[in-house]
């Protein structure tokens, strides 16, 4: 409990952000060394100045960390730090992803396959029926379906994972005290059982404006791909778009008619080759290179390419995963991380292994 409270006393430390937090962390030497440290020493952690430094010498937040342990214990909600080996490894390598992000449901967060499907809050009858559509077809390729549970596509996108049991998470502007909006709480509950909702805000945190272009960076970072179907030139499923291209994701966008204004956020996106064209699930599945499940795979054996016993071991490892990210790959074979890296970067020049984003590595 003690390790947890720290954890979570230090994302609520006022005007500390999760570039500030891992300075804290890096420089003192752990989260509860933070508060341990005296004033001279935090004022050298870059970042932080003498109001911060007087926060976390005052010790404070531990009363409120208390307080929101105890909501998270009471509510089965797991507390997920960027330090543990279940934060996801998608957002783990962005130095704006949260520090704690708390979750709650079933759904595997580094699972294989995560797409994000985002758009207007007032889409068409066409653009309902394209998620929908997007959405039956990403079933066969086992993936779990991110969005925001807003009006629209978002909800549409939800609704639809739950009618044929497709994991789908939601990614909130808010604490998980509440649901907004509120129209959509049975959809919440129900994603519960097999998917699941995740913030970065404290419980009590209420769903104010500032908070959603926040939470668009969580759904850029923690999928392999984001799908928009309709929005216009500005808005939130911009920003999530624009962030992904940042974060290097694939992003797809479903074109639509030049005069239609739900569409013109897609055929910017498409123009400006901020996104690729798609007009169904095969097209993501295509470009992204994946294979239904159950396929085998046809590795192609590399005639001519010598490796390493060093190489062998992580070709064998990359052999029982579709993709793992390269944290994993350390903490399996027990490498430091500079090792694994040489190792990587050798064998992609060889041809035996490909990178994709986020740091994952598959066989080529």
């Amino acid at each position: 409990m003690e390790e947890l409270l720290y954890k979570i006393a230090i994302t609520l430390i006022p005007n500390v952000g999760p570039v500030t937090t891992r300075n804290l962390v890096s420089y003192c030497g752990g989260v509860k060394a933070v508060f341990e440290a005296r004033k001279r020493e935090l004022l050298k952690v870059p970042g932080v100045g003498p109001l911060i430094a007087d926060n976390i010498v005052n010790q404070d937040v531990l009363g409120r960390a208390e307080e929101e342990w105890r909501f998270i214990e009471d509510n089965s909600i797991q507390a997920l730090f960027y330090l543990d080996d279940d934060y996801p490894g998608r957002l783990r390598h962005y130095p704006d992803s949260p520090a704690m992000l708390y979750y709650k449901g079933q759904a595997d967060l580094n699972g294989e396959r995560i797409v994000a499907i985002v758009g207007t809050r007032r889409p068409s009858v066409h653009g309902v029926h394209t998620c929908e559509e997007l959405v039956e077809g990403l079933k066969r390729y086992g993936a779990t379906i991110i969005s925001g549970l807003a009006y629209g596509i978002d909800i549409t996108a939800h609704r639809k994972c739950l009618s044929l049991d497709i994991p789908t998470v939601g990614v909130l502007g808010h604490g998980l005290r509440r649901i907004y909006p509120p129209q959509h709480r049975q959809v919440a509950r129900a994603m519960l059982q097999s998917g699941g909702l995740l913030t970065e805000y404290p419980s009590h945190t209420l769903p104010d404006r500032e908070h959603f272009p926040m939470r668009n960076r969580i759904i850029a970072g923690l999928c392999d791909a984001l799908i928009v179907v309709e929005t216009q030139k500005k808005g939130g499923s911009m920003i999530s778009a624009h962030m992904a291209n940042d974060y290097n994701k694939d992003v797809f966008a479903v074109p639509g008619r030049i005069k239609d204004g739900t569409s013109e956020g897609c055929n910017h996106l498409i123009k400006t080759h901020k996104a690729a064209l798609i007009e169904n699930a095969d097209d993501v599945a295509y470009i992204l290179r994946w294979e239904e499940p159950g396929t085998p795979r046809a590795i192609q054996k590399q005639l001519f390419v010598e490796l390493t016993e060093a190489e062998k071991i992580v070709v064998d490892l990359l052999n029982q995963y579709e993709a793992i990210d390269i944290d994993q790959l350390t903490g399996r074979l027990k490498m430091a991380n500079s090792e694994m890296a040489s190792l990587l970067l050798e064998l992609e020049f060889k041809g035996v292994v490909r990178a994709l984003p986020g740091k994952r590595y598959v066989l080529a």
